[in-house]
């Protein structure tokens, strides 16, 4: 893909789908990429209602499951994605960012036995993942995002860094805190900025799995598996999260050839990548 006058192109020089929002307009001092979740029921629905101007909200791209872009705005003008945020000084992040918004159901609830979201429709347990929001006490049910949906949005994030020289990828809950829980903990945020940003300096501890070993919907043997466990023998992890010794993972390598797997695993059973190098 490219950028052709803050437009984006498939290689083909073809245009990615394009429908204008009307809430935003004028230049932006682009300095930040800032990723959402949607929380609506369909890429289509959340497209029609931020060009809708009774939304008074916008967003330069929405991604869907399927990895399918629709940009609703030049990447040179404001999208009204942000709100009332702040970040290193700068206030109305509106005016410094672009916003990439993620179809993605994001907080889930349990009822019945059943996980629901807000506007009623119910998730299967594979497709949601449990755990604790860092400005949250408790944990909840959160929708998880797809392989497809990861990989376009690493892609187009890469390049609208090195298009704009953007300083950093945030989610809305870093700019927003307390006020925003988006894009949640099933967003693998800290990989996700690394590989869009290609920082070395800043590359997370990797550790893997000591045997096979099943990855939990929460953390403890009470919380069902999830699809595609169990993970097998040094696979490749990153950790997010901690819950004593249970660990809130983002798994590096394919499983089933399946990406993307996020869940809890017993800390007992992995260890620092380079202590397993080093022992031999």
């Amino acid at each position: 893909m490219k950028i052709k006058n803050h437009r984006l192109y498939r290689d083909d020089d073809s245009p990615y789908p394009y429908q204008r929002s009307p809430n935003g307009g004028g230049t932006i001092d682009t300095r930040y990429l800032v990723i959402h979740f949607t929380a609506g029921g369909s890429a289509e629905q959340s497209v029609t209602w931020l060009s809708n101007p009774l939304a008074q909200a916008s967003a330069h791209l929405v991604i869907g499951r399927d990895g399918k872009i629709t940009q609703l705005m030049p990447f040179n003008q404001k999208a009204w994605h942000a709100g009332s945020s702040s970040w290193n000084g700068l206030t109305s992040l509106n005016s410094h960012s672009i916003g990439i918004e993620l179809d993605n159901a994001g907080l889930l609830k349990k009822s019945q036995g059943k996980w629901k979201s807000w506007f009623g429709r119910t998730y299967p347990d594979d497709e949601v993942l449990v755990a604790r929001h860092r400005y949250r006490l408790e944990e909840s049910g959160w929708h998880t995002y797809t392989p497809e949906q990861l990989e376009v949005a690493l892609e187009v994030s890469a390049l609208l860094v090195r298009k704009y020289d953007l300083r950093d990828v945030l989610g809305h809950d870093d700019i927003s805190p307390f006020r925003k829980v988006d894009p949640g903990p099933a967003f693998p945020m800290s990989s996700f900025r690394s590989r869009v940003m290609g920082r070395v300096e800043d590359e997370p501890d990797i550790y893997e799995t000591i045997t096979a070993l099943n990855i939990r919907q929460g953390p403890g043997i009470t919380y069902p598996s999830i699809e595609n466990s169990p993970l097998p023998a040094k696979t490749r992890l990153e950790i997010l999260d901690t819950n004593q010794i249970w660990k809130f993972v983002d798994v590096l390598d394919p499983v089933n050839k399946v990406s993307g797997l996020q869940g809890w695993l017993h800390g007992n059973f992995i260890r620092l990548k380079e202590e397993a190098h080093a022992n031999g």
